[in-house]
């Protein structure tokens, strides 16, 4: 299992987890109370029947007493140990309880006279841990169900079993939905994996892709000229190792790579005649050849990807001391991966071999970079590049053009995540 499978496994187990520990409490919870309200409901509905029964709902006649006496009796020695009619006017007219209603009596809050007009219920827990149900009915004569004719309530000690009977439902339906939350999470994991699989895949053929591009455009460089094939490579691999002590990554990493390679990409638009020419430009020459940088700007925008590439582009010749060109930016102004490759880019042009010189020593190419640092060069960037100086000297001078690919693949695919 590679590392990207093993967080996925974690994160989906953690979520499943606290899925789990926060839907069963309220499983239980819901499932407690539904089974407690059957209770009630069962208790209410039948007492109505038993009132109906024993003629104990209209308890406005002679008789109204007797009949509530007798529906007392009934439901005080059922489903209540307590069980209390009352006429319309709130007044009790019948009173009974079993030996448990005597015990628990005393234990129950007393109320005002009854005056409610819809049916409800208290639950409350005795001294000695036991669970009771109070239930209050109001009763309704069949002729006018809007007019309430008296009352009843009942009170009834949960027996031991019934509790322990609510409270393993509800336990069941918890750990089903646990047991739920954790299935989906495995159920998951796999779908996850594979479309996670999927999209880096297509992500890597999409990369591969743009740096296919990106060489395309290098390779046409170099074709209009030879001096910036191998220097491509060379120079966005000493960019990146420099980027690399200044804890560059992501997203800033892979615009210093992209950019240092295309850095010259404007040199496409500029004459042979000019770009060729082996001695010294003239004035207009040096104008026309400076026009290269604003077309590599022309060719990296708007093509989404290659935009990562404009701030080199754009200000690869700009000098920290405002002597550059094309905007004369200075100091903080340049943008951080143009002063890098400002740096990598002498380097390189003046410790390797090109076809109108040979390689300068590293002492020699040193000297010429410290003496430009404060004028050409970002002082911090030339305290990350000097550590490593004599390092990229030594591993470039003993790299053919096969070499130095290499060198600039691995740093690629491993900033890339390829």
């Amino acid at each position: 299992m590679n590392s990207f499978n093993k967080r996925t496994a974690v994160r989906i187990a953690v979520v499943s987890a606290l899925l789990a520990a926060l839907a069963s409490p309220v499983a239980w919870f819901v499932t407690y109370k539904r089974a407690e309200d059957g209770t009630v409901w069962l208790a209410i509905d039948e007492s109505r029947r038993l009132l109906h029964h024993f003629g104990a709902i209209d308890l406005t006649g002679l008789d109204a007493g007797d009949n509530a006496r007798k529906a007392a009796d009934v439901l005080a020695g059922g489903l209540f140990d307590i069980a209390e009619i009352y006429d319309q006017e709130g007044l009790k007219l019948a009173h009974a309880m079993t030996e448990e209603g005597q015990a628990v009596e005393q234990q129950l809050p007393s109320h005002a006279r009854p005056t409610y007009r819809a049916g409800f219920h208290e639950s409350f827990r005795l001294e000695d841990t036991r669970w009771a149900l109070r239930v209050f009915v109001p009763l309704r004569g069949a002729a006018d169900a809007d007019r309430i004719t008296g009352y009843f309530e009942g009170v009834r000690v949960v027996p031991p079993w019934q509790r322990e009977q609510l409270r393993a439902n509800a336990f069941s339906a918890a750990l089903m939905v646990g047991l739920a939350a954790v299935l989906c999470g495995s159920a998951i994991y796999p779908v996850v994996v594979r479309l996670s699989a999927d999209n880096e895949r297509k992500a890597r053929e999409i990369l591969d892709s743009h740096l296919s591009m990106m060489e395309a455009l290098g390779r046409a460089v170099a074709m209009r000229d030879s001096d910036t094939g191998t220097h491509n490579f060379r120079v966005a691999w000493i960019a990146a190792r420099i980027g690399e002590r200044l804890d560059l990554a992501g997203r800033a990493m892979q615009s210093l790579i992209v950019g240092s390679f295309l850095h010259d990409v404007g040199k496409i638009s500029i004459p042979d005649a000019i770009l060729l020419k082996s001695g010294k430009l003239d004035a207009e020459e040096s104008k026309i050849m400076h026009t290269h940088v604003a077309h590599g700007e022309e060719i990296v925008s708007g093509i989404g990807w290659l935009e990562d590439a404009h701030a080199i582009v754009a200000a690869h010749h700009e000098k920290w001391d405002g002597s550059g060109y094309p905007r004369k930016l200075s100091g903080d102004e340049i943008p951080l991966s143009a002063r890098i490759f400002s740096v990598a880019d002498v380097f390189d042009a003046l410790s390797s071999k090109r076809p109108y010189k040979e390689p300068m020593s590293f002492e020699a190419t040193m000297s010429i970079l410290e003496a430009d640092t404060g004028s050409h060069f970002d002082p911090h960037v030339m305290t990350a590049f000097r550590p490593i100086a004599r390092e990229v000297f030594n591993c470039l001078g003993s790299c053919n053009e096969d070499d130095v690919r290499r060198l600039l693949e691995e740093r690629v695919r491993f900033h890339f995540g390829i």
